[in-house]
């Protein structure tokens, strides 16, 4: 079955850019486009795509605002929303993300982090470019006043889920973990599905944040990357 995406930006030469990224792909297939944020909410509840591609700044509707209506709008399965933007800004990226995107990428990005980043949030997981990745640790780790009480959630998982959670914090892939932990892959996946499910967490993204405003995780040793 293939992912279908929905294209939002503004700029019509933008949107001819990546679909003809995306048509070369035989997995992706675009089921729609919009010119601004209040087109995509209308676009994204009658098309039903599995990936919305979102800019930010757009008349009518930003990307955030958008990204908060399309994914909190009552659908049984809400598309995902991976947010493209020309800027690299701390408040594009949190506001991004708590309105409920599941990555945010770089308009720069090559064609094949574009289609892997698409792919990647499709399946599940979140997405965030290795420069903002970075600075999302970094902040939390310098910002001590951001930190909360930790959850008593946490007190539900296990030592090794714990271990996983923070290796997850630290911007490793399933892959990676599975390597640093001499563990398959799949049982990287498992322990990542519990401790989101037990946390009641949304994906990755959210359980980085809350690793770092509960303490959990200190420092900036970790190599930065797609989380």
């Amino acid at each position: 079955m293939s992912i279908r995406v929905l294209l939002v930006d503004d700029h019509a030469l933008v949107r001819a850019g990546f679909r003809m990224v995306l048509d070369t792909e035989p997995d992706l297939e675009v089921v729609g486009e919009a010119a601004d944020g209040r087109q995509a909410v209308h676009s994204a509840a009658r098309l039903a795509p599995d990936v919305v591609l979102m800019d930010v700044r757009m008349p009518e509707l930003d990307g955030i605002a958008a990204t908060r209506e399309i994914v909190s709008g009552g659908a049984a399965k809400p598309p995902k929303v991976l947010v493209l933007t020309t800027f690299d800004l701390d408040e594009y990226v949190y506001d991004s993300l708590a309105a409920g995107a599941s990555g945010f990428l770089l308009k720069d990005v090559g064609p094949e982090q574009l289609t892997a980043g698409i792919r990647a949030v499709a399946g599940g997981d979140a997405l965030l470019a290795p420069s903002v990745t970075r600075r999302l640790i970094d902040d939390f780790v310098r910002a001590g006043r951001r930190q909360v009480r930790p959850p008593q959630e946490l007190d539900e998982l296990t030592p090794r889920e714990l271990e996983v959670l923070r290796l997850v914090a630290q911007g490793l892939s399933n892959a990676e973990i599975a390597s640093a932990l001499v563990v398959e892959e799949t049982t990287v996946k498992t322990h990542v599905s519990r401790l989101l499910a037990k946390l009641g967490l949304r994906d990755r993204v959210q359980a980085v944040v809350l690793a770092y405003e509960s303490g959990l995780v200190h420092g900036t040793s970790a190599p930065p990357g797609a989380l």
